[in-house]
Parts: C-alpha cells; structure tokens; sequence
C-alpha cells in the first residue's frame, strides 16, 4: 500500500490508471484481432470477444470496470472516464453493425442506432453476470449468448 501512495494520491486516480490500463489493453487486442483481417461476422464476433471476460486478463479487466461503475455513481471525475470508455464500446458495437451491414449479413431494415444500443447492453450484461456469477456463466456459454445475439442481427434470406 505505501509503494501505491507513493504513486497515487487517492483511491480514484490509482482507479482512473487501472481503467485506462484496461482500454488500452483491450484496444491492442481488438487492433491485433483486426490487423489485416477481413471485415466479416466471425471478425465481428471475435472483436466482440476480446471485450468480454473470457479469461483471467479479461476478467481482471471487467472487475476493474465494475469498480469504475460503482464508484463513477459518487466521483464526477470517474464518471466522466465511464462515459468515454461506454462512448468507445457503444462505437465498437456501431462498427459491427456497419462490418454486417457491408458483408449483407444485416437484417434488412435495421434499425443501427437501436441495434447498436442493444447490442452494448448486450455486452454489458454478459460482463456483469459472468464476472458475478462466473459459474452460472462460464466463458463458453457467453460466447454463446455473444453468437446467438449477433445471428438474431443478421439476415437470414
């Protein structure tokens, strides 16, 4: 503790590097999932993975990530970090739905904008319940609620 006081004045700038920590983690492995990959609904749903706690990394990472939710609710400096970190995912969930759209996997008619939002709560509440309620929701069974959402998106003609 007395090394982390040294670095951190207070609980929420130790919490604020931890987050950012985690974004730039979880952005190297979208970047490395993408990298030179095509633009396709097994891409989408690999890129979506790497935001979900399906291993101890991940894990680490959305138990970090409830912390920032929690105390986001009390401390505006964290909350203005949330908001970023949920502006980025919701922009993610919006690029899987342009990468579906373009491949003709979209249902037509979609609402993007609807789906977009769905598809974050989505992800979010396969992070909450799968960091909650590891044994009810083990990593496999939230890559298949993951792929059963995504295939509900897409058009099946």
């Amino acid at each position: 503790m007395g090394t982390l006081r040294h670095w951190f004045a207070t609980q929420d700038e130790l919490l604020h590097f931890a987050v950012t920590l985690v974004v730039e983690h979880a952005g190297a492995r979208v970047a490395a999932v993408t990298a030179g990959a095509s633009a396709d609904a097994a891409l989408a749903l690999r890129v979506l993975e790497e935001t979900l706690p399906l291993d101890d990394e991940r894990r680490a990472g959305a138990e970090v990530w409830l912390a920032l939710t929690a105390r986001a609710l009390t401390a505006p400096a964290l909350a203005a970090l949330r908001d970023r970190s949920a502006e980025d995912l919701l922009a993610l969930c919006r690029w899987v739905l342009t990468v579906l759209a373009d491949a003709g996997d979209l249902r037509p008619g979609s609402d993007h904008a609807l789906e977009a939002e769905r598809l974050y709560a989505v992800l979010d509440g396969l992070a909450v319940h799968a960091v909650t309620r590891p044994s009810a929701l083990p990593p496999e069974r939230v890559r298949q609620v993951l792929a059963a959402h995504l295939d509900g998106l897409r058009d099946t003609r």
